[in-house]
């Protein structure tokens, strides 16, 4: 990472159920963590741990810090979304993990929602696409622009406090986006 930041005291949430692409969420949490951020695995449905989705096959187990609905999103200073086709498809459909994205995005202490791959699919369900610039992964362009988003294939798109990225490739790049915002 070209330029790291000083995170300390600084608290992200990363919420995620099974089927969460490996990579998007341990590398975020360990490079966040690096950087002297605290950060929570929220979960849904009283999960105590949850599995990853690694390369076509079902990865590590990651413990769950806390349910979705037993936090505020006043407790962060970030939101993190990982993809993964399955995470976000389960999440979109719970109202508790809905509902805490849209509190995030108007929770003045939250300065970063991140969301990659296909987690600004939780961006469409929550209404926070319409009339924001992002980005995700190619499968799901269609959706977001149907749901009112302008799409750019980039690295990282930054409109306000919404950070989204495309792929694994991006996480560099989209970490270092999520830093700056919250440092």
């Amino acid at each position: 990472m070209s330029n790291q930041q000083n995170l300390e005291g600084k608290k992200i949430a990363i919420l995620a159920t099974d089927g969460f692409e490996q990579s998007e969420l341990v590398q975020p949490k360990d490079m966040l963590t690096e950087q002297g951020a605290t950060v929570e695995i929220l979960s849904i449905d009283d999960q105590s741990s949850i599995t990853a989705w690694n390369e076509g096959n079902w990865g590590k187990q990651i413990s769950v810090d806390a349910q979705v609905s037993s936090v505020s999103p006043s407790d962060y200073d970030a939101l993190v979304l990982p993809g993964g086709q399955i995470n976000p498809d389960i999440l979109r459909t719970n109202n508790d993990a809905v509902s805490f994205i849209k509190q995030a995005h108007a929770e003045p202490r939250i300065k970063a929602l991140a969301a990659i791959c296909h987690g600004p699919w939780l961006l469409v369900e929550s209404e926070l696409a319409r009339n924001s610039t992002v980005t995700s992964f190619p499968s799901i362009k269609t959706d977001l622009i149907n749901a009112g988003a302008t799409w750019k294939d980039e690295q990282v798109v930054q409109d306000g406090k919404l950070v989204t990225s495309r792929n694994p490739d991006d996480i560099p790049a989209f970490v270092e986006k999520i830093s700056q915002l919250i440092a």
